[in-house]
């Protein structure tokens, strides 16, 4: 057996480990190096229900990573002299608009996101409605300053190459790269005429909570896209055929997609981030990338559409890059990652190394730490440690808790699964409190904040939905003195009073916001998230 032999047993055990970890529906992959693909495999089901095994020839909305697709063709026009990268967004849509007091936005700050504009939110199905409702947001930071991930940016830049060209994105897509590239049985638009050739998407079986395995999965929604900001699906061995051009820098045996000048400027660190999609911590256009010094030694970007979740990523110096595909909520990183050292030490001729542990998903970190009794009003919650394992004891029955993000767990209680327990800790590390939803308990000695939040507040808390598949519910909770927008998913964010019923969400520099109004028997009935509508629901 040849080391890329052993390399790929390797890489097959552990997504098959992944696959039984997360108990995902389909999982499809493709590794390439600068020339072939050295490993394809698919596991799973293309359709659950009729079990129908997953092949290579099933195609996977990769959502995002087309990004970088919308970026090369306007670097493409920018060399034909069609557009100018530098010039104002309205130059291209004279109806482009965003409330600010700061410099023009161009496409440059679109395309690498520090535009200051909202991420988005797909209230509308179609692209130009979304971009025409800039207009009523504010722009929360000068252009370039500031990295926010906005997807509303890339529907923009999609209109303005249908602008220039007089032809659809999809079109211009498979003109300007699918064709060029071979990549004949890729789609440039999700379409019904797609759905047949797709693995049938899937999502978590419930939307309304943070999910884990025990939960399973439901088909997703079903949705036509053609918008810039990701819109494409592929075949895995496919999307390695694109990503082996960006290898090459630009180039593929049949065609030079960018030359030379563009591909520098596409690969560029123009900003920082810690919050961009995997294969690097600075961003380009359309792609995140890592330099060591003045070397790019990595490329990548991930995608998520409604029901399917995909990886692109490569490893520049060792001459290996990796697709990933899955309608499961899997960890593609750390096959990735594995994926590209294994390789790269095979290539080497060295020890490959050993697969990564699975993390037990019931390990806390010092959980002896957080054990004890904890006091609210007229509640008590008691935490109780089993070796490196915490355990909530509620009704004589023992929950366990799952590690999620810093600071924050998931009950494994009915009573306690719509949101994550949280642990405040004080500056210097000392356990004050947990809180859980709009709950509260404390350590001995630890007391609540003394100051009462504005009355109005409670108005807007409670649990607001819409028929928006991309988010499609959240809750507004009201946490001692603070008012807090939870997401389904765990994750919590501050909100900051700018105005009458309004709200910056997370901090004072981002664009995004939320409003309330409909009040009617001391509720709001509605909450406008960013420009998308939502409304109050009847399940708290």
């Amino acid at each position: 057996m040849t080391d890329g032999q052993a390399a790929s047993r390797r890489i097959d055990e552990l997504a098959r480990r992944e696959m039984d970890r997360s108990r995902a529906p389909a999982l499809s992959m493709a590794i390439t190096d600068r020339e072939r693909i050295v490993h394809l495999a698919t596991y799973g089901y293309a359709e659950l229900e009729s079990r129908t095994p997953l092949g290579p020839e099933h195609l996977f909305e990769f959502g995002s990573i087309g990004k970088s697709f919308t970026a090369i063709v306007l670097l493409q026009l920018a060399g034909e002299g069609v557009v100018d990268l530098h010039a104002p967004v309205s130059a291209y849509l004279p109806w482009f608009e965003v409330r600010s007091e700061f410099a023009p936005i161009n496409l440059h700050h679109l395309l690498t996101h520090t535009a200051g504009i909202t991420r988005g939110t797909d209230f509308p199905a179609d692209p130009r409605y979304e971009v025409w409702a800039l207009r009523e947001t504010c722009a929360s930071t000068p252009p370039g300053q500031r990295f926010h991930y906005s997807n509303v940016g890339y529907k923009a830049l999609g209109l303005v190459i249908e602008r220039v060209t007089g032809k659809s994105y999809a079109e211009v897509v498979r003109e300007r790269i699918l064709e060029p590239l071979g990549m004949t049985a890729t789609e440039p638009a999700i379409t019904h005429a797609t759905r047949a050739r797709l693995a049938r998407g899937y999502a978590p079986r419930y939307d309304d909570r943070p999910w884990c395995p025990e939960h399973g999965y439901a088909p997703a929604t079903w949705l036509e896209t053609n918008t810039a900001d990701g819109c494409i699906a592929a075949t895995p061995a496919e999307l390695a055929a694109y990503l082996r051009m960006l290898m090459n820098g630009g180039r593929a045996p049949a065609a030079t997609i960018l030359d030379a000048d563009a591909y520098r400027a596409m690969t560029a660190p123009y900003i920082d981030t810690r919050t961009a999609s995997a294969g690097g911590d600075r961003y380009g256009y359309g792609l995140a990338v890592r330099y060591d010094g003045e070397r790019l030694v990595s490329i990548g970007h991930g995608g998520g559409m409604v029901g399917y979740y995909a990886l692109v990523q490569a490893d520049l110096d060792a001459g290996f890059g990796i697709v990933t595909m899955t309608t499961g909520q899997l960890n593609q990183e750390r096959i990735a990652t594995y994926t590209l050292a294994a390789l790269s030490a095979a290539a080497r001729g060295d020890e490959l190394p050993e697969l990564p542990e699975l993390p037990d998903r019931l390990k806390v970190d010092c959980a002896a730490d957080l054990a004890g009794t904890y006091h609210g009003d007229g509640s008590s919650l008691s935490l109780e440690a089993r070796g490196d394992q915490l355990f909530l004891i509620n009704g004589g029955g023992a929950a366990a808790l799952e590690p999620r993000e810093a600071g924050a767990s998931l009950v494994h209680d009915p009573e306690f699964d719509r949101f994550l327990l949280r642990v405040e800790r004080d500056d210097e590390g000392a356990v004050m409190a947990l809180h859980h939803g709009e709950r509260s308990w404390y350590a001995a000695g630890r007391q609540r904040p003394a100051a009462e939040p504005p009355e109005e507040w409670r108005a807007y808390t409670g649990h607001y939905r819409s028929h928006n598949p991309w988010q499609s519910n959240f809750r507004i909770i009201l946490r001692g003195n603070r008012l807090l927008l939870a997401g389904a998913s765990g994750w919590e964010e501050p909100l900051l009073p700018i105005g009458p019923a309004t709200f910056r969400v997370e901090s004072e520099d981002t664009p995004e916001t939320i409003s309330f109004d409909t009040l009617v028997d001391g509720e709001a009935w509605r909450a406008v998230y960013s420009g998308a509508p939502y409304y109050r629901f009847f399940t708290p």
